[in-house]
């Protein structure tokens, strides 16, 4: 049995949140090593194999949120629901850290949440449990087919979620102008920038 202390860490650092609902905000991040979702466009491809990462463990990655005096960690990979993330949000949330998760939610929900970005993939199916469950539901556009795509899934989110689309960052220049143009249509969507990108910070 793997010990659910250990997780493999592809990076971490502290930055400002880019993207969705948190967009703007001081955010500690843990990137996790490990998918097989295998999104073809995915700018972190390097961070599929966990193999190739240290297991760190999470009084050790806790140490490090704490010491940058962030107040609100974003879990993310990689596929972080691999991993049973239970005591590593235990022990943030003991300290009074926000905890925030970035998933395409195609494993099963493990920890203690604040915020659930959920961000189904299709080359992975979600779970269910996600629609019922996610504060947020981000959908990336990567082509004209992923609108259609975007409104099947928003259609069974629970009432109250909110809706992101955002742009593949290949194709922003192409994608955005449509994505204005179906906000404009369709105004329960709100438009993601990665403005982590824009602004060339981690």
């Amino acid at each position: 049995m793997r010990d659910p202390e250990l997780l493999p860490v592809m990076e971490s650092f502290y930055t400002i949140q880019g993207e969705g609902y948190y967009s703007g905000t001081p955010a500690y991040f843990i990137r996790l090593g490990g998918c097989d979702v295998g999104c073809h466009w995915c700018d972190v491809k390097e961070s599929w194999d966990a193999s190739q990462f240290e297991w760190h463990h999470i009084n050790d990655m806790v140490k490090k949120v704490r010491a940058s005096g962030a107040r609100l960690a974003v879990i993310t990979g990689g596929e972080p629901l691999m991993y049973d993330l239970s005591g590593l949000t235990q022990l943030l949330k003991s300290f009074g850290i926000q905890t925030n998760i970035e998933t395409s939610g195609a494993y099963k929900l493990s920890g203690t949440w604040d915020w659930i970005c959920f961000s189904p993939k299709k080359f992975k199916a979600p779970l269910q449990e996600f629609y019922d469950r996610a504060n947020e539901l981000k959908v990336v556009v990567y082509n004209k087919r992923d609108f259609k795509w975007a409104e099947e899934h928003a259609a069974e989110m629970k009432p109250g979620t909110l809706l992101y689309l955002q742009p593949e960052w290949s194709k922003a220049k192409e994608v955005t102008p449509l994505i204005v143009d179906h906000l404009k249509k369709n105004p329960k969507w709100k438009i993601s920038l990665q403005t982590h990108k824009y602004i060339q910070i981690p």
